[in-house]
């Protein structure tokens, strides 16, 4: 048997897992979503990733028709219906069957799937040896525009600065905002180590507030090392001693080169490589952060 999908409150063979082509989350990105990791059979954070994809929810005015505890009992379902112990797992909740304008008012039945699978977002030797990545001239959407604290299914924006990323040979870009200080790259947020203090741009910077970007700003304190959140131009990222990307599907992965210059020595960095050990010490034990 292959993988099963949760849709609107049943599981369904991924193959036959379908929406109506009239949702207004296929037709006009209108939906949120969360990515989230299951870690030994265990859901890593999984109230925070619920909580933030019900205030996503809340800042587009999008009604998930179930409670919180409820979306919590279905992610377990579906991973052991999957029979996953480690795994990927994405929260999607689209507006719902509408007409083909824009109108939210004319949807109804949100959808809300849930897909559990295995995900590999770099290969080994890129942990081991670092990313090289670039800044993009695609900028990050202004938050005047739309709260970047809003996952919403609506990620062209990023997908553009990952074509050009592709296009200039690398994996990843780095999003600068319309002011041009460092947002984050294309779906992790970014951090550097200057004279031993970790540095992350602050929330107005246009940033989607990370999910693990917080576990790692709280292993770095449980480290003794002093964290920052501070506007980041291209050239602090030049002149920086260390510098990593963190996501849930990308975890903590070193940087070594940025836009032809070379990062520290040009290998994965001590603090770098501390936090790393740290977080999946984490994610398979939970014995740091209680």
């Amino acid at each position: 048997m292959g993988l099963k999908v949760y849709i609107d409150g049943e599981l369904k063979e991924k193959e036959d897992a379908r929406i109506s082509v009239y949702d207004h989350g296929l037709l006009y990105g209108d939906g949120i979503f969360e990515g989230i990791r299951a870690y030994n059979g265990k859901v890593f954070r999984c109230k925070a990733h619920i909580d933030r994809l019900f205030d996503s929810a809340k800042g587009i005015a999008l009604n998930i028709p179930i409670e919180k505890e409820e979306l919590q009992e279905a992610i377990l379902q579906t991973l052991k219906a999957n029979n996953l112990s480690d795994a990927y797992i994405r929260i999607v909740v689209t507006r719902g069957c509408g007409t083909l304008g824009l109108d939210p008012a004319k949807c109804s039945n949100p959808q809300i799937i849930i897909i559990t699978d295995s995900i590999t977002l770099y290969p080994k030797e890129m942990y081991e040896n670092g990313l090289e990545v670039i800044t993009v001239p695609t900028t990050r959407t202004s938050h005047s525009a739309l709260s970047p604290k809003i996952k919403s299914l609506n990620y062209l924006n990023n997908i553009m600065a990952k074509i050009e990323a592709r296009q200039a040979g690398v994996v990843e870009a780095i999003m600068l905002n319309s002011a041009g200080a460092v947002a984050e790259c294309t779906g992790d947020n970014i951090f550097i180590v200057k004279d031993g203090t970790l540095i992350t741009p602050p929330p107005d910077s246009g940033i989607l507030e990370g999910i693990t970007r917080k576990v790692v700003m709280e292993l770095a304190e449980c480290a003794s090392v002093k964290v920052k959140e501070q506007q980041l131009t291209r050239f602090d990222l030049y002149i920086a001693d260390e510098c990593f990307l963190t996501g849930t599907a990308a975890e903590v992965i070193p940087v070594v080169k940025i836009d032809s210059r070379q990062i520290g020595d040009g290998a994965p960095g001590q603090t770098t490589l501390k936090l790393l050990e740290m977080f999946r010490e984490e994610t398979h034990h939970n014995s740091i952060i209680k």
